[in-house]
This record gives structure tokens, C-alpha cells and sequence, in this order.
């Protein structure tokens, strides 16, 4: 892929061993609310729970999309996990010509399980098969588990921090000119 094609980048579907990633919808916000609702969530991110009303807004904006579509997309997923059917978390990817940057979080009940982990790679490997040139996750230094889903879904480490958090990066190999 030559040319940024935000349409080549559109949510759609995807499957792991366990989980189904459904793209957002609106009505998403009433099953996630309840999953996301641990304050510890927020240690290492900041902020704190949204509520139903409030989850319900933000997944509105980011339906909406971005300011300049022409240029960036944001693509979002419910995790589902197919056993149960529950909503347990969300991952995301804002693309642009560059690459996309990757986030995920996972309810407290069904961290640990490997889920993240599994949401990430697919993640990751779908943004790959489309050819996004580079993958960025932003971690912070203290939170190991995320630094393990970074790290399975292929990004290393940098030297680079950004609002206290590790800059993750995998970038493709070019040929050389």
C-alpha cells in the first residue's frame, strides 16, 4: 500500500481463539459501562470511571470520528468474550499515513487470562495485513502487564516518553532505495 486510504482502515469485525472485536456502536456503552467500572483501572492511566451517560457521549465522539477524516481514523472494538458473551473491555487504533497507535483496556475481573493480550495481537496483526507501516503503544514504565501485551503484539521498548508513559514502537522493514 502506497497511498494512506482511511476506507482500507474501516472497523470491521474481527476473531481470536476467545474473543469476538465487535466495531463500536452506541449502544456498546450500556454492557461496557458496568465492565469498565473499576477504579483501579485508572491507576497508571489517570481519570476515572466514566459512567453509563458519560461512556454513552464519549463513544458517540468517537463515532463521529475524527477532525480530519481525510487523514486519520479511529477504529474501535468491543471485546467480547465468546464463552460468555460478556462486553470485557475495548482496544483501539488511531491510524494515520504514518502508522497507528494502539490502546487496549480489559475489565479487572478477566485480567490475567491472556484476553489482552489475545485482543492485541489480533489488533495488531489486522493493522499489519493492511499495511500500516508502524505500530506505537504508550505504556506506563510501572505497569508490567501492559508492557507484556505491548510486547506480544511485536512492539519493543524506546528510550523515548511521552506524559510519563514508554513510547512502544514495531516498524516495518523497508527495502533499501
Amino acid at each position: 500500500m502506497n497511498a494512506f486510504d482511511p476506507a482500507h482502515f474501516a472497523a470491521v469485525p474481527l476473531r481470536g481463539p476467545r474473543l469476538d472485536l465487535e466495531p463500536l456502536r452506541l449502544d456498546h456503552a450500556a454492557e461496557t459501562a458496568p465492565a469498565l467500572a473499576d477504579p483501579a483501572l485508572h491507576v497508571f492511566i489517570g481519570g476515572a470511571p466514566l459512567t453509563g451517560p458519560e461512556l454513552t457521549a464519549r463513544y458517540a465522539r468517537l463515532l463521529a470520528g475524527p477532525p480530519d477524516p481525510a487523514t486519520t481514523v479511529w477504529c474501535n472494538w468491543v471485546l467480547r468474550l465468546r464463552e460468555t458473551g460478556a462486553a470485557i473491555g475495548t482496544v483501539q487504533a488511531t491510524v494515520a499515513a504514518g502508522g497507528a497507535e494502539l490502546a487496549w483496556v480489559l475489565g479487572t475481573p478477566w485480567q490475567g487470562r491472556g484476553l489482552a493480550r489475545e485482543a492485541a495481537v489480533v489488533l495488531a496483526d489486522w493493522l499489519r495485513e493492511r499495511g500500516a507501516p508502524a505500530l506505537v503503544a504508550h505504556v506506563h514504565p510501572e505497569h508490567r502487564a501492559s508492557a507484556a501485551v505491548a510486547a506480544a503484539a511485536g512492539l519493543a521498548p524506546t528510550e523515548v516518553f511521552e506524559d510519563g508513559e514508554r513510547r512502544w514502537e514495531w516498524r516495518t522493514l523497508r527495502a533499501p532505495n
